[in-house]
């Protein structure tokens, strides 16, 4: 058995990828922002190769805290899925941004991210080589990191940022038996996108989306998967693009 670490665990990308890894057998390691006691339910739900530490990954305290939890239980750390991630509580038109906003924004979508993945890969350099591999590294960027979004500026500089970081670890990493990919989801049924679900449903109708429908969680822990499982062993520093087609241009 292999320990994963998940940020996000408890939102809806991060509760498929959490659930995905312990039916491949992982024990996992997940981080929210909710106390336990308030996610009993869900925490109960993912059995017991699966222990919940509740923390922030913008604070590096809780940083610490959330690897020394993993290291503890004394299974091999292999895999790191950065999935924690907000928009701004407040969309704005990017003229009228706040400083406010955007440091919250950037703190958690990529601050949090880049020191969690740096601690974790020290840690992972420290593992003996199996088949060539100490360990594997997945990030959850989005579509915005490709698609501009006036009215969430923020999101959007976070996941494009998100991008090089995966490009920055995986050149830094390859050469240490360590995979750094990431996934950009598309639009995903999700507690983020439900305050907008009736524009993206329009916009879904009207032809935004080429497969016509609304990504779920599954399709983006299933895109995971392949990063992590081996399936795609010689891929570092690739974006798997998971957005029913958003991405292609037409005329």
């Amino acid at each position: 058995m292999n320990c994963a670490m998940v940020t996000g665990c408890m939102g809806g990308i991060g509760y498929a990828v959490t659930q995905t890894l312990l039916n491949d057998g992982y024990f996992v390691v997940g981080m929210g922002t909710s106390a336990a006691e308030k996610k009993q339910e869900q925490i109960a739900a993912l059995g017991e190769n699966f222990l919940y530490v509740s923390g922030n990954v913008a604070n590096a305290a809780d940083r610490a805290a959330f690897l020394q939890t993993a290291l503890q239980t004394g299974i091999r750390l292999q895999v790191l899925v950065n999935t924690a991630g907000v928009a701004p509580s407040v969309r704005r038109d990017l003229l009228d941004m706040t400083e406010e906003s955007y440091d919250r924004v950037m703190d958690i979508n990529l601050k949090g991210a880049v020191f969690l993945t740096q601690a974790v890969a020290n840690e992972m350099r420290k593992n003996d080589l199996l088949d060539g591999v100490r360990g594997r590294i997945v990030s959850i960027s989005s579509c915005s990191a490709y698609t501009s979004s006036v009215s969430r500026g923020e999101y959007c500089l976070s996941k494009a940022a998100m991008t090089m970081m995966t490009l920055l670890f995986a050149d830094r990493l390859a050469q240490e038996g360590i995979t750094v990919n990431e996934v950009c989801p598309g639009i995903i049924a999700t507690d983020m996108t439900a305050p907008v679900q009736e524009k993206y449903d329009k916009l879904i109708a009207d032809g935004l989306v080429p497969m016509q429908r609304w990504g779920t969680p599954d399709d983006i822990a299933k895109a995971v998967k392949t990063l992590y499982d081996g399936s795609l062993g010689f891929t570092t520093g690739q974006s798997i693009i998971a957005d029913g087609g958003l991405h292609i241009r037409k005329l």
